[in-house]
């Protein structure tokens, strides 16, 4: 890797490493160097809210994103062969050019997940959550029915373990956790 490569990707990590909250770009460095992005945005431009096709006019989701990993490969190909005399010995050297082509080490993956949608996610609904991520040693915060950095983190936490890399409670993973969908507090547009 060149000084430069160095730099650019030290620049991109700091930059990306910044941001740490709803929304937020998460970069690390596996071995030599993917960089991967994670973001959270289930609702894009113009405030419209994203879902995956077929899903209910009512439900909430969370996407995550991980861009794909691209190398750059550098080969040196041989333009013409070097010329061997009878005796073995090079009468003429090899010309080679250098190529550098890249190659897709793991294609861009989009994954969806479902949420509680924001007014599910009430105080006594979250204080259950840092409840049930205690009583398994990966929140060790108060319970304030507050959905702070660290009981985000306490999820990613969880969820990572279950194959879902995001800090949104995924229905899914409350479900995991032991929180029965009355926890969640009441639906969008429900009766009750």
């Amino acid at each position: 890797m060149t000084h430069a490569s160095k730099t650019g990707l030290f620049l991109a990590l700091g930059l990306a490493a910044g941001c740490d909250g709803p929304g937020r770009t998460t970069a690390f460095v596996e071995g030599i160097a993917p960089i991967v992005s994670r973001s959270r945005d289930s609702v894009g431009e113009a405030g419209l809210i994203l879902r995956p096709e077929g899903a209910a006019p009512d439900s909430c989701w969370t996407r995550d994103v991980e861009p794909a990993i691209i190398e750059s490969v550098t080969e040196q190909v041989v333009v013409q062969p070097p010329e061997i005399g009878s005796d073995g010995g090079v009468r003429a050297p090899g010309i080679y050019h250098t190529e550098t082509h890249q190659r897709i080490v793991r294609p861009r993956r989009e994954s969806w997940f479902q949420i509680p949608c924001p007014d599910q996610m009430t105080p006594a609904f979250v204080a259950s959550l840092q409840r049930a991520l205690q009583a398994r040693g990966l929140y060790t915060g108060a319970v304030t029915g507050q959905m702070d950095v660290e009981t985000r983190r306490a999820v990613r936490r969880f969820q990572t373990q279950r194959g879902a890399e995001t800090a949104e409670i995924t229905l899914d993973g409350a479900r995991a956790l032991g929180l029965s969908p009355d926890d969640f507090g009441p639906r969008p547009g429900a009766e009750g």
